[in-house]
């Protein structure tokens, strides 16, 4: 990536308003160097795609703690495909392991279950990013 700075989209779509992990995470991303754009709770996926064009990030994390996981990333993918929209898209919070692999097979590109360290998470979009490149 020689030296370019990430540019991470955050943010929570369907009616989860719980954000207080993904407002820590936009903190730490910030603190490992990136540039983080955070849209908020209560978004939909098509406000995500698009303020991913026009922020012209390098990464999707959409965060979940109320169970719509499963829903939204799928319908994520489709929005991104929609917009042709070629970066990852990865998925934090409640998510429980047996919804891991099934995400996975929706194209998610990477899931961080709470508890992940945020050494893994950063490791994690720097090598996912670096693979778009």
């Amino acid at each position: 990536m020689s030296g370019k700075v990430i540019k991470i989209l955050l943010a929570k779509v369907g009616l989860d308003g719980h954000d207080r992990g993904v407002n820590v995470l936009s903190l730490w991303l910030r603190d490992a160097g990136m540039e983080v754009v955070y849209l908020g709770r209560f978004q939909t996926p098509e406000k995500v795609a698009r303020s991913a064009i026009a922020e012209d990030v390098d990464i999707i994390g959409l965060s979940f703690l109320g169970g719509e996981h499963m829903f939204y990333a799928a319908k994520m993918m489709e929005k991104m495909k929609e917009h042709d929209l070629k970066i990852p898209l990865i998925i934090g919070g409640i998510v429980p392991d047996k919804d891991i692999p099934r995400l996975k097979e929706v194209a998610v590109s990477e899931v961080f279950p709470t508890g992940t360290s945020m050494e893994t998470i950063v490791q994690s979009i720097k090598e996912l990013v670096g693979k778009q490149a």
